[in-house]
């Protein structure tokens, strides 16, 4: 056989692979196997670079647990600080990729503590960028933001500005922040040239025609679209072939064109989803809904609307599990930072102690009373950590928005309370309410208004209903009821009052009126039993009823019990 050629600069093919992952995937993957040939005849820190690109490549190829394990140990075992700093930056990129959202934030947090002692300015840039990224994902906008802003800052000292451009508005267009005449955008472009950067170049643009798909601007979407689509055919990155499909799909529906919008909402659900609660395929979903609607295909919208619902919960739910772990996380620090002085002030009690035991007896009353009140300080933290628990136990039963149970708490809490109420043979009524024309609202008036409507129609409710009664957000707009000892008749009235109430006030906001109206499914443990399941699966029925006769409406578990509009 005959032998291998040896390498004749390690360092310099290193450096080369490591600068070719992204401008030319597939000439850096011909060098890594080349290393990965010679492997042995490196040096020690040589062959852990050499690891840290294996473990990019495995991370490339979602080959998430190799590159996990890879990262972790360079970052534990390589004694290389600006190895393990970067190492343990792309580890913290790779968390959120996989929904590991407490690792990403507690290990954000003690990359952020690290920052102030990382002197290499390249391990520095690509911290403070994975920082950005981590921040984003906990919704924590401002973060992401003052993060890139630093890198951006700092990059003059590293080989090029576009990374840093490209995440700052990343981290714009995630908060819903980024505008067509954004100076973060023109900045980005600038940095990113499409004849050297061609694959964050590219991402830019399309970020870009999505804000103008979105943003009432479906001319110069499509125009923009057009002009990339040969970019993206030929880099074949998958983000941004689905972003410019979903685009695509939704600047054509704002100009009446069903038949091509509804081709490209199709090819996004065609390329199959990349995870359980996929964007682009909760988009797809929507855009056909509207357009089977628009067309009088009830069958169609409801069944694409139902697909919408699913993933469009999916997504509020992850998103507060993110905020929950951002918060879960917050917490811990703050208990290790009250342990951390606890335990200061009982080694300071011990040193007392021991000064103290050779004193009169007048020092030691002094001691005793220097001991109390030492003991009435760690009672104070002890009882001010218990109340901050008991806050943070509250929060994660509510609603962000509302105040009100989440849908986990509430399901729940009515599952408790109607096996109860079957022990006594004890009445019940499930009541699901959804806000008509909801979608509407936060289409032409913004989200902010959307936010205001879902809280007066929450304080609304709270009129009418009594303190033993359970109340909570399930999603979106829609909101559960449950009215313990009252019959079917009763809680048709409740929700009756409930409905004209709603409909008789107007939501004002910035000189904005808005008129609302809800409609409401009613279901009984009169016909339908004590199982929650069998309640949810009634009420939800009639709610379709009350959606499907009209909207603004009370509809029974029974059809012919509906209590229309006056």
């Amino acid at each position: 056989m005959r032998a291998t050629t040896a390498i004749a600069d390690p360092d310099a093919l290193l450096k080369q692979t490591w600068d070719l992952q992204v401008t030319d995937h597939p000439r850096s993957l011909q060098l890594l196997a080349q290393l990965n040939q010679h492997a042995a005849s490196l040096t020690a820190d040589q062959q852990w670079r050499l690891r840290l690109l294996d473990a990019w490549e495995a991370e490339y190829e979602s080959d998430y647990d190799r590159s996990e394990a890879l990262f972790k140990d360079i970052a534990l075992h390589s004694g290389n600080p600006q190895l393990a700093d970067r190492a343990s930056a792309m580890l913290l990129g790779q968390y959120g990729i996989t929904r590991h959202y407490i690792e990403a934030f507690d290990l954000a947090g003690r990359l952020a503590a690290r920052l102030p002692q990382v002197a290499d300015v390249k391990v520095r840039y690509a911290l403070l960028l994975n920082l950005s990224q981590a921040m984003g994902l906990a919704g924590q906008t401002d973060l992401a933001v003052r993060y890139a802003h630093m890198a951006m800052a700092a990059d003059s000292a590293t080989d090029s500005r576009c990374y840093a451009a490209a995440i700052l508005v990343d981290a714009l267009w995630n908060g819903h922040r980024l505008k067509p005449d954004s100076p973060e955008l023109q900045q980005a472009f600038e940095a990113c040239p499409a004849a050297t950067e061609p694959l964050y170049s590219t991402g830019i643009a399309v970020a870009l025609a999505d804000v103008y798909a979105h943003g009432g601007q479906p001319h110069k979407a499509l125009a923009l679209l057009d002009q990339l689509q040969p970019r993206v055919d030929a880099s074949g990155y998958v983000s941004n072939k689905l972003t410019m499909l979903e685009a695509r799909a939704w600047a054509l529906a704002a100009l009446g064109e069903d038949g091509s919008a509804r081709k490209a909402a199709l090819g996004i659900i065609a390329a199959g989803p990349s995870s359980d609660f996929d964007l682009w395929l909760k988009d797809a979903y929507e855009v056909l809904y509207r357009i089977e609607k628009k067309q009088g295909n009830a069958a169609a919208a409801l069944d694409y609307h139902e697909k919408f619902a699913v993933l469009d919960k999916a997504y509020l739910d992850d998103a507060h599990a993110r905020a929950l772990a951002y918060e879960t996380v917050q917490q811990h620090v703050l208990a290790q930072k009250l342990e951390t002085e606890q335990l200061s002030r009982q080694n300071a009690m011990l040193r007392m102690r021991q000064t103290l035991d050779a004193k009169t007896v007048e020092t030691n009353r002094l001691y005793l009373a220097l001991l109390l009140m030492a003991l009435v300080f760690a009672v104070f933290w002890m009882l001010r950590l218990k109340r901050s628990q008991l806050r943070f136990k509250k929060l994660s039963h509510l609603d962000g928005l509302t105040a009100i149970y989440n849908r986990q708490h509430f399901m729940g809490e009515a599952e408790r309370v109607l096996h109860q109420l079957e022990r006594h043979k004890g009445m019940a009524c499930l009541a699901f309410i959804d806000l008509d024309h909801f979608k509407w609202i936060n289409d032409t008036h913004g989200h902010a208004m959307g936010d205001d409507v879902l809280r007066h129609v929450v304080a609304i409710c709270r009129q009418h209903l009594r303190p033993a009664d359970l109340f909570g957000r399930l999603g979106g707009e829609e909101f559960g009821i449950l009215l313990a000892e009252c019959s079917r008749e009763q809680g048709s009235a409740i929700a009756e009052r409930i409905r004209q109430a709603v409909e008789a006030t107007r939501v004002e906001s910035d000189d904005l009126t808005v008129e609302v109206s809800i409609s409401v499914g009613l279901s009984s443990t009169d016909a339908a039993g004590h199982g929650l399941q069998r309640l949810c699966k009634e009420a939800d029925g009639a709610l379709y009823r009350a959606k499907r006769s009209g909207r603004n409406r009370v509809a029974a578990d029974a059809v012919d019990d509906i209590a229309v509009k006056a």
